[in-house]
């Protein structure tokens, strides 16, 4: 298997990062903008896999939705699909068709989609026949599994002839992408109402509007974490806006705890080292991308930590609490799961002379590990697996080496 080798380097000089667009925003502003019938005017899409399959299919428009590895793309076409009327296969890789859909057909069904399972109960592939009527406005949908199952529903709720109400069950987890989506309608002219559990959406259109998707804040997080791991060194990370629609801007929080100072300036943010702070706890409910590479820099500068709100990464690329545990291992950290769905990081004391991190087909895996490369010599196995979110990862990093301090040469 091929890997990128990083050689350590413990300090670099000031770099500029051109962070890429949101795979978030994109996909949302996607469906939204296929929803209008192309419409508006959209720039900045994201260069992510995710998001050119998502461009891909909707411009084909092929029979079958083939979205390889694209949990967003899957189940935001699914809901598309359903409400346009159409008649399509949804598939993906083996690892997405083992990645659960039911809440999301279910409370598809319920409100008239035509949806069979072509294999297994609960999970892709799926043969979708369209929706001929409406057969309810009012669905619930359980919260603690994946938001993008609310999203996808309330993407195409103005649609609905009579509008539609969603009662969100129990405990709601990456409310923050909730947040997103329905910042992002009102933006496109959809007037909603949330009030306790309920959000309700009258039927109405959307309305043709000019829109700039923002850099992503998922990919803003590893240089953050790198700047913390690091001797010394100074960050910009260009696009950033300080008010996000994106949850995982809680970075700046959580490393200005671990080390990171964030000044926002114009065009983007500017990082720089200052005192670790400590952070004895961090829910990562409303912010999940965000664990790997919290849980990695902790376990780098040596700060134990109690982590919660971890549920649905066992249904992501991969089940990411185990791919942690693994990798966590190979420089002596561990993530101890504990009761009441708690894990304690628990950091390395003794680095080895080199470490090898296995990715688990896992974009985050591979880039969430490489901060690494401050302490220990590192190699990232499968570095191509950052394509799916951040495919200029690799090309970024080069520039972190080229302004090392000390251009000693290689060994």
């Amino acid at each position: 298997m091929t890997a990128q080798y990083l050689q350590q380097i413990t300090s670099f000089q000031p770099t500029k990062i051109s962070l890429p667009s949101s795979k978030s925003e994109s996909n949302r502003v996607l469906i939204i903008d296929a929803l209008t019938e192309g419409e508006n005017t959209i720039t900045n899409l994201a260069e992510a896999r995710d998001t050119q399959t998502m461009i891909r299919l909707l411009k084909q428009n092929p029979a079958i939705f083939d979205v390889l590895d694209a949990g967003t793309t899957m189940r935001f076409l699914t809901a598309y699909a359903a409400v346009t009327n159409q008649h399509k296969v949804m598939t993906g890789t083996p690892r997405m068709c083992e990645r659960p859909i039911g809440i999301l057909v279910d409370a598809l069904r319920h409100i008239g989609a035509e949806i069979h399972y072509m294999n297994k109960e609960g999970f892709p592939p799926l043969a979708i026949h369209g929706m001929a009527e409406q057969l309810n406005d009012q669905v619930s949908i359980r919260g603690d599994v994946s938001s993008q199952y609310i999203s996808a529903m309330l993407m195409i709720a103005p649609l609905l002839p009579k509008g539609l109400e969603i009662t969100l069950e129990g405990k709601v987890g990456s409310r923050t992408y909730i947040e997103m989506t329905l910042q992002l309608m009102k933006q496109f002219g959809i007037n909603y109402t949330w009030e306790d559990t309920r959000i309700k959406i009258p039927n109405q259109s959307y309305q043709p509007t000019a829109f700039s998707v923002e850099s992503d804040w998922s990919g803003a997080s590893y240089w953050f974490s790198l700047l913390a791991c690091a001797d010394k060194g100074e960050l910009f990370l260009e696009g950033l806006k300080e008010n996000s629609l994106q949850g995982d801007s809680a970075i700046v929080e959580i490393m200005d705890k671990l080390g990171v100072k964030s000044e926002f300036k114009s065009g983007g943010v500017k990082l720089t080292k200052q005192k670790v702070k400590g952070l004895a706890s961090w829910d990562f409910t409303h912010c999940p991308d965000l664990a790997q590479t919290v849980a990695v820099t902790c376990a780098i500068i040596g700060q134990k930590s109690v982590f919660t709100g971890l549920e649905s990464l066992r249904i992501k690329e991969t089940d990411r609490i185990y791919a942690l545990q693994q990798e966590l291992a190979s420089f002596n950290a561990e993530l101890v799961e504990g009761e009441n769905e708690a894990f304690t990081l628990i950091p390395s004391v003794q680095m080895p002379h080199e470490v090898r991190i296995h990715t688990y087909d896992d974009h985050r895996m591979a880039m969430a590990f490489m901060p690494l490369m401050t302490k220990t010599n590192v190699f990232i196995e499968d570095p191509e697996v950052v394509n799916k979110s951040y495919p200029s990862f690799w090309k970024h990093v080069a520039l972190i080496d080229a302004r090392r301090k000390t251009q000693e040469p290689r060994r």
